[in-house]
């Protein structure tokens, strides 16, 4: 009887300390699902090899991101909307810009807790079905995009367009369903690029609160 393959992710690795490196390395080698693992020093490498690797998942320290922490980490490189995004935190880092990815793991988790993080940074990132009745977001779900793309709590947008809690969540499952995207950050991405809010005026309220 056939038994189906696990599957196995790709994984980018871009971490500047060779022990830190070996560790994530040495625990990713014990769960073959994670054996796919490539890892780079600095971010001009790292990102150069994702067109070539087509990574499902990449792990970066964020210190390696020389930049205002309130610029969308995804807008260094195109595909990096494609892929699920975790940060390797060493210390205390500001909330906002922990925001920006799918999750992070830190240098004080145990090692079963990192990979549940790392499995549900990709599961969170996988694409939605899409919507059998069209693609095209109807003005109410647009509104409510720009709301989540601003930060706001789904009781903040309830309260915003005078609806319930559920049927923000509602239009949030429609939007995620039509749109193929899951994560904050990434709607955050769409809007934006889609031109529903500003990139200026977006930095300027602060990111992703």
């Amino acid at each position: 009887m056939k038994t189906d393959r696990p599957h196995r992710y790709r994984l980018i690795l871009i971490e500047p300390s060779a022990i830190v490196s070996r560790g994530i390395r040495s625990l990713l080698s014990e769960h073959p699902e994670f054996e796919n693992l490539s890892v780079y020093a600095d971010l001009t490498h790292g990102l150069e090899q994702l067109p070539r690797l087509h990574p499902d998942l990449l792990l970066i320290n964020p210190s390696v991101i020389d930049y205002q922490k309130r610029l969308l980490v995804r807008s260094l490189a195109p595909t990096l909307g494609e892929m699920a995004l975790v940060a390797v935190v060493y210390g205390l880092m500001e909330e906002d810009a922990l925001k920006q990815y799918d999750g992070h793991i830190s240098l004080y988790d145990e090692p079963a807790q990192i990979i549940r993080k790392l499995r549900k940074a990709l599961e969170e990132s996988r694409p939605a079905p899409a919507h059998s009745d069209g693609y095209e977001l109807s003005g109410r779900e647009k509104e409510i995009l720009v709301a989540v793309a601003r930060g706001l709590t789904n009781k903040q947008i309830a309260d915003m367009h005078h609806i319930s809690v559920y049927t923000v969540i509602s239009h949030r499952k429609n939007i995620s369903r039509k749109t193929g995207i899951k994560t904050v950050s990434g709607l955050t991405i769409y809007a934006l690029l889609n031109k529903m809010i500003d990139q200026d005026e977006w930095i300027a309220a602060g990111g992703l609160k």
